[in-house]
């Protein structure tokens, strides 16, 4: 434990690439195996469960601090953290290097303690607690809540990994990839070629695009790219092995029972085959909006009604694997050819192929691109014909070229601490727009604006601060903001009507006055437009 906290204090601390990742590789070259497993699995989100409440914790820590309640959640709304907050309450210990549990130790522990007595956890936090320093503490405590993120890409994992033994970066991705346990995974048997056969649901790490952010024409020749619609929906990856459909997200959940439509496709896909897509919503082989598919997200029982009201498809725009062989090397041309061939001999409603978009010049793409919301999409993919499957997010061959998004002006009325380094400053924001006299709230957002914008808005929540709901600060509102949003659809859970798709803070409109923001009304004329 201590050597992982050394390793997430120095993440934490540094603002430099290679310094993250030597503090990795120096952390793979040197932690016990049994460790690396778990941290490759803790940075890849395979976290394991949750073992306490949130409260019975606080409540210990209350109980060992001698706090009162009150006084321990001030602590937490100044912190903004449940973890650091503990972790800086309870009093400091002479641990004389007395802790040499491992990290495995502790995972291991939990999951051994899942069903005991209160009194049995309560009893191992407690002297767990009393044996490590403030950091230690720290991230056993994110262990603990099951909130571990830390801000390390798989990329960064792959390329500090590949430091340390003898794989290609791309090898280890797809490797520690997939469905395993790591707590009965060794680090050998996740790395070695023989895990890869065995797990016949195993995905390949996903290739991501980088936005275009200069001229489309300095892309070069119309000719060298294939132009796509970029989908609204969730990346999957859908496989056929062994006789089985396997469906997995980008963020490497394995989605197969959400989406039972695709067992249809079991008798129809030819053996050993992967194909790269979106799932959306579709009827007629047309997307519907991804708001329908929040409706089956997250749910452990799709019902029938589900799958009435929110059909789903693949949309499908890649093959990496055919016939149990790894075909990424192939050039995009190629791969698609071979897909297009396989869609359309299944011509099934289930399986789609997501279409290519015919130009001959750059100003020609641009025009079609302004019909981006008309087909339910967020703008165009321009990639390289000539172009391999890759690993992560590369530069060169993949782009993603977005509609402008949409934008409303509105007013703060809430404001609340945020998280991490940003826990002292009032970062999180809830906007309203206008309805005759009244001011209606319809988003939250805590991104986009400068460090020096953050504290500005952090000094103008202090100053004027009307009332106090635990964390949430009641404000004036006078400060006027645009907000930008990729999508917005009718909703009966918010107050406006409405829910917006990845609203976030576009610029702080100093030039306007809180008397001048958009409307309510201005909201549901957008949704008529834009809402499907």
């Amino acid at each position: 434990m201590k050597e992982l906290a050394t390793l997430i204090t120095k993440l934490g601390t540094s603002t430099k690439t290679n310094e993250k990742l030597e503090a990795l590789s120096y952390y793979f070259s040197t932690a016990h195996d049994a460790d690396k497993v778990w941290v490759i699995a803790l940075f890849s989100g395979r976290r394991p469960k949750r073992m306490l409440s949130s409260a019975f914790l606080s409540l210990w820590c209350m109980e060992v601090a001698n706090l009162p309640a009150w006084l321990f959640e001030e602590c937490y709304h100044t912190v903004g953290d449940l973890g650091e907050t503990i972790a800086l309450l309870l009093p400091e210990t002479n641990t004389n290097g007395n802790n040499d549990k491992s990290l495995s130790y502790f995972i291991e522990s939990f999951i051994r303690m899942e069903k005991a007595d209160e009194a049995v956890k309560k009893h191992f936090v407690i002297s767990s607690w009393m044996m490590m320093n403030k950091d230690e503490r720290f991230v056993f405590n994110k262990l603990l809540t099951g909130n571990f993120r830390i801000g390390v890409s798989q990329k960064m994992i792959v390329n500090a990994l590949a430091k340390t033994i003898k794989l290609e970066p791309s090898v280890i991705a797809h490797r520690i990839s997939g469905n395993w346990d790591p707590s009965t995974t060794s680090f050998d048997e996740l790395l070695s070629e023989q895990a890869t056969n065995i797990d016949f649901s195993k995905p390949y790490p996903f290739y991501l695009a980088y936005a275009i952010d200069s001229d489309v024409s300095e892309l070069g020749p119309e000719n060298e790219w294939q132009a796509e619609w970029k989908w609204d929906g969730i990346r999957g990856q859908l496989i056929k092995r062994n006789n089985e459909i396997f469906v997995w997200s980008r963020g490497e959940e394995l989605m197969t029972d959400k989406f039972p439509e695709y067992h249809s496709l079991r008798e129809l896909l030819p053996e050993g085959i992967v194909l790269d897509g979106e799932i959306i919503p579709s009827v007629d082989k047309k997307p519907l909006p991804f708001a329908l598919l929040q409706t089956r997200i997250g749910r452990k029982n799709v019902t029938k009604k589900h799958l009435q009201d929110a059909p789903i498809a693949f949309f499908a725009y890649d093959i990496l694997e055919y016939e149990a062989e790894d075909i990424r090397e192939w050039p995009l041309e190629k791969r698609r050819s071979l897909l297009e061939d396989i869609v359309t001999k299944i011509d099934h409603p289930v399986l789609l192929l997501s279409p290519v978009i015919n130009f001959s010049s750059w100003d020609q793409l641009a025009a079609i691109r302004e019909s981006s919301r008309d087909m339910g999409s967020e703008g165009i993919m321009l990639k390289r014909r000539s172009s391999g499957y890759q690993v992560g997010r590369k530069v060169g061959d993949w782009w993603k070229w977005k509609i402008d998004p949409l934008v409303i002006d509105a007013v703060m009325i809430y404001a609340q601490k945020g998280h991490g380094r940003r826990s002292n400053l009032y970062t999180d924001y809830t906007f309203a727009v206008k309805d005759g006299d009244k001011l209606v709230s319809f988003a939250k957002a805590y991104s986009g604006l400068t460090d020096k914008e953050f504290a500005e808005v952090d000094s103008f929540v202090k100053r004027n601060s009307l009332e106090k709901f635990g964390p949430v600060r009641t404000v004036k509102p006078e400060l006027v903001f645009e907000i930008a949003f990729e999508g917005i659809a009718a909703s009966n859970r918010h107050k406006s009507g409405v829910a917006l798709r990845f609203p976030r803070i576009n610029r702080w409109r100093k030039d306007k006055k809180p008397e001048e923001v958009n409307t309510l009304e201005d909201l549901k004329k957008m949704l008529e437009i834009y809402g499907k």
